[in-house]
């Protein structure tokens, strides 16, 4: 199995912000890439667009535009529990244990740090064997193809990093139907006390509060981009 250490790492760094730090260093994390042969050829090819993109365009819309695709619409979230949990009391729990997981691996986050954002689910990862580091991706395949989705809807080149994540997992990168997004104003209004908790994926008063951590739907359900 190829090892895929570094190209784990190279895509989490084109994930991050891209501020000039990240733009000086497009050249060698396309290298790295390259290099390690993991991620095909084809989506290589994707990532190097992608990285002219960032070098070409000004600055400033380089960085607007990430804020966008990333920051505003929870279907491009890079928080993947976003896609599970939203902002329900499971997303707690789950917290705790991808903590729990990383730290009996050896990895211990700084406190600014959130477990759950793909930049560090690929961080960790790339500190795993290949195929640890294969089969826990996979695990998050369909959220990982949700993004993918939300990404092509967007027409945004940063489709390609997700496919080449997806591809790294042992898995193909596949439109999926998705949720439109709220619109801003909605998603971050407050729901009213004791009422419309369900809707936001909270349950009411009395209800059960289930903290596992929701898995892949079986093939054939009828909502296969939500979970």
């Amino acid at each position: 199995m190829k090892e895929t250490r570094y190209s784990l790492r190279a895509l989490a760094r084109l994930l991050a912000y891209p501020d000039a730090d990240l733009r000086a260093d497009l050249a060698p994390l396309i290298a790295a890439i390259d290099e390690e042969e993991a991620v095909p050829a084809p989506r290589r090819a994707e990532l190097r667009a992608l990285a002219a993109e960032l070098k070409r365009l000004d600055p400033l819309e380089v960085e607007a535009r990430f804020v966008e695709t990333f920051d505003r619409g929870r279907s491009t979230s890079l928080h993947l529990f976003e896609h599970v949990h939203g902002d329900s009391r499971d997303r707690g729990p789950a917290m705790v244990d991808l903590v729990q997981t990383y730290e009996k691996a050896g990895l211990f986050l700084g406190p600014e740090e959130l477990p759950d954002h793909l930049c560090v689910v690929l961080e960790f990862a790339s500190t795993q064997p290949p195929g640890l580091a294969k089969a826990f991706l996979g695990e998050m395949a369909h959220i990982l193809n949700a993004i993918f989705s939300g990404l092509l809807k967007r027409e945004s080149p940063y489709a390609a990093v997700i496919a080449a994540v997806l591809e790294l997992s042992g898995q193909k990168a596949q439109a999926v139907a998705i949720q439109a997004d709220e619109a801003i104003d909605d998603a971050w209004a407050e729901p009213e006390a004791f009422d419309g908790c369900s809707t936001k994926g909270q349950a009411g008063p009395g209800e059960a509060q289930p903290i596992h951590i929701v898995r892949k739907k079986p093939a054939g359900a009828s909502e296969r981009a939500t979970a």
